[in-house]
């Protein structure tokens, strides 16, 4: 396992910029968010001219980018295009993992099944792996459906996101049963009633974590994913969080 960090931790500066700051805080890990609202690049851009977008994830301040964490707004067929030029870029450049969101709640479980094995198999094809979110407000939210989703889907991994299943409305529930899924790890200070906390104010256990996921042999990123706070010095945060986390590994 090593220590990582997405590039929204630093998502008021330009993408270039926030690179740099990590490179600054001695990161060596990225993951870089391709969100059509609030990302540093986005889904349509990627499927509109593939090859400057590669140049832009090869231009990477001596970082390793480890996944690229896309959230398509376009519909039907567009969606899937552009998820598709997603997965060439993540293969151009050498990027294993995919994280996606799951259906938002109220969504028919089939039909997102149907969803989730579309994007698997395009993936494939290219060699990604997809992680499902595991997010407050989607599918995802509760670990027995996320582990549904998993066993229903052959080739669908998981990234876990602890702190949503901390704070939120399954507070509490285990999810010893996703582990085996996991491909990709998310991490920030939480506590039981709100998201994200300054670092060493929450209740993540992340040495249980770090055990947890070494029992199923679990050798990637721990990627720290820490929105700026207000009236917080983010460079310390971040620092501490590398730190701390690097010290347990």
């Amino acid at each position: 396992m090593f220590v990582a960090a997405t590039s929204r931790c630093f998502q008021e500066l330009p993408l270039d910029e926030a690179l740099q700051r990590l490179v600054d805080l001695e990161y060596s890990h990225v993951e870089i968010m391709i969100h059509e609202s609030g990302g540093h690049l986005r889904p349509s851009e990627v499927s509109q001219d593939l090859d400057r977008v590669v140049h832009i994830c090869r231009q990477t301040y001596r970082l390793t980018p480890v996944a690229y964490s896309v959230d398509i707004e376009a519909q039907d067929d567009e969606y899937y295009r552009q998820f598709a030029a997603c997965c060439r870029l993540a293969k151009a450049t050498k990027v294993v993992t995919m994280t996606i969101r799951s259906a938002e709640l109220g969504t028919p479980f089939n039909a997102e099944i149907e969803r989730l094995r579309a994007l698997v198999d395009i993936a494939t094809m290219e060699g990604v792996r997809v992680g499902l979110h595991t997010e407050i407000g989607r599918m995802s939210q509760d670990p027995s459906t996320a582990m549904v989703f998993c066993d229903s889907v052959k080739g669908l991994g998981i990234t876990l996101d602890p702190s949503h299943y901390l704070c939120g409305p399954h507070s509490g529930a285990s999810y010893e049963s996703l582990m085996k899924y996991v491909c990709h790890v998310r991490l920030r200070d939480t506590s039981k009633d709100r998201l994200q906390v300054r670092v060493g104010q929450g209740q993540v256990e992340y040495g249980r974590l770090i055990a947890q996921l070494g029992k199923y042999h679990y050798s990637r990123a721990l990627c720290i994913d820490m929105l700026p706070m207000p009236d917080v010095d983010q460079n310390a945060e971040m620092r501490k969080m590398r730190l701390l986390l690097e010290s347990l590994l």
